[in-house]
């Protein structure tokens, strides 16, 4: 388990090989006969990529659901997991194909979309070349960085949540003993009114300090005991969650077939934001001991990815119905030890996790910035950098303290761009005959005007349910009418 462990932490570093052609070199040299010859096997590889896809996002889905429907809910989260596939297959295909033309080594994806600019018959692509690899760059910090405000959303609901549904329940508890003794239970006693009532961005401060000192840990090879423990908490909390929401699964057409477009975007967004997977996927294949066998890999990986987003997604959309809220675990009532347990078990995989999806930015952001100072000063830099960007996640938790939002603006803005918009267009810059054929060409542009469109309606509808959050967004994402309305009127 150590040795998988550890290299799970390297496959997390999708970034490393852009800081720099001469520490690229260093790095390949000193760990490539290390690892690259022996490599990962193929079962390694499918825990890899369930692991690098499975978090924050797919607890989110059901919720994702209700914002396109039951029926079209499903049906698009299947078809926007196909077409993510497709375009993991697109990039991994590209950077074979560039790195056996140029005989290099195997290439990450900013270099893919760098190099394949720099080989293409336009002298305008070929000028951008760099500006291409800085593009990439930004748009996977972003979406990093973007994953850790979410996590900080996520503990502090849950966190808050735990403290005071036990804070909660021993009030009950303490009302029907008194009642009990008195003959009756005051019907005019709230238990509501015993819970603390913190905000919840004041326990988004409260975590400030232990995350900061997680991430001070540079290398993640010391985390691996940790994070086996978390994956194994956050697996046993999956099944905790299936258990509860099968036990009650209300009759679909009581919910609508579809919803109305305004909060669609809000559904390509968290589906999106859980498919994003693809800054792995070249990480993975260039550690594989058979990269031939990646392909297969990948389908029958991210196959039972698709499966478990829509079965989590549908059943708990069912569960919950429209009191379904930003993540499930959110949903789950406080008078089981089983359900709070799932809460703290789940927040303990997110809590590690943090610091291995922090792990990718500042590999970029730090080395640049301790370049510039002294050579005495350099450990303070890193560690005050490192302290200021958690900070900077955290700021942006505090500003949206609203999970479904975050996820929502992250799947928008950067996930969709690296997802869907960023391999097709490689694909037909790299493609040996120019131009493509057009088949190929409609293809590879519908793809990429569909993550572009999503982009857009996706960044404009959840911004403009953070600035009025209240009043104008929400009077406009109610349901005033669906598209399709089932002919079974709830009771």
């Amino acid at each position: 388990m150590p040795a998988a462990e550890q290299l799970d932490m390297e496959v997390m570093t999708p970034l490393m090989e852009e800081t720099g052609g001469d520490e690229e070199e260093d790095v390949d040299v000193d760990e490539g006969p290390e690892h690259l010859p022996q490599g990962i096997t193929f079962t390694q590889t499918l825990l890899h990529l369930l692991k690098g896809n499975i978090g924050t996002g797919l607890l989110g889905l059901p919720l994702a659901v209700k914002n396109a429907g039951i029926v079209l809910g499903p049906v698009s989260l299947v078809l926007m997991g196909v077409v993510c596939v497709h375009c993991m297959h697109i990039l991994v295909n590209c950077s074979h194909q560039l790195s056996e033309r140029l005989k290099r080594s195997p290439l990450g994806y900013s270099d893919t979309v760098a190099v394949a600019m720099e080989m293409s018959s336009s002298q305008c692509l070929r000028k951008g070349a760099h500006f291409g690899r800085h593009l990439v760059n930004f748009f996977l910090v972003l979406t990093q960085l973007g994953f850790c405000s979410v996590y900080f959303v996520f503990l502090a609901e849950n966190i808050k949540q735990v403290m005071e549904g036990t804070h909660l329940n021993s009030s009950v508890e303490t009302v029907l003993l008194n009642g009990s003794d008195e003959g009756a239970v005051s019907p005019t006693t709230p238990p509501v009114a015993a819970a603390t009532g913190l905000d919840l961005r004041l326990y988004m401060v409260f975590l400030l300090p232990f995350i900061i000192v997680l991430t001070f840990i540079r290398d993640l090879r010391n985390m691996a005991a940790l994070s086996a423990i978390a994956n194994l908490c956050m697996a046993v909390s999956l099944v905790f969650i299936f258990t509860y929401i099968l036990n009650d699964v209300s009759d679909p057409r009581r919910l609508p077939y579809a919803s109305t477009w305004r909060k669609f975007p809000f559904f390509f967004g968290t589906a999106i934001f859980a498919f994003e997977g693809i800054g792995v996927v070249l990480p993975l294949e260039n550690q594989m001991r058979e990269p031939k066998r990646f392909p297969q890999a990948l389908n029958i990986g991210m196959g039972v990815i698709i499966v478990l987003y829509v079965t989590l997604a549908t059943l708990g959309y069912l569960r919950f119905e429209d009191d379904i809220k930003g993540s499930i675990t959110l949903n789950l009532p406080h008078d089981s030890w089983s359900n709070q347990l799932v809460k703290v078990l789940y927040s303990f995989g997110v809590f590690v996790s943090f610091a291995v999806q922090f792990f990718v930015p500042a590999e970029i952001l730090v080395p640049p910035v301790c370049e510039r100072v002294r050579k005495t000063w350099r450990r303070v830099a890193d560690l005050s950098l490192r302290a200021l960007l958690v900070c900077l996640t955290c700021v942006t938790a505090v500003l949206i303290p609203r999970l479904d939002l975050v996820i929502s603006l992250v799947g928008a803005v950067s996930s969709s761009a690296l997802a869907l918009v960023f391999p097709p267009l490689v694909e037909l810059v790299a493609f040996p005959s120019q131009p493509p054929p057009p088949l190929l060409l409609l293809k590879d542009l519908s793809i990429a005007f569909i993550g572009f469109i999503g982009f857009l309606t996706g960044t404009y509808v959840t911004l403009e349910e953070i600035i009025y959050p209240d009043d104008q967004g929400q009077i406009r994402l109610r349901d005033d009418g669906n598209w399709t309305t089932p002919t079974t009127s709830p009771p």
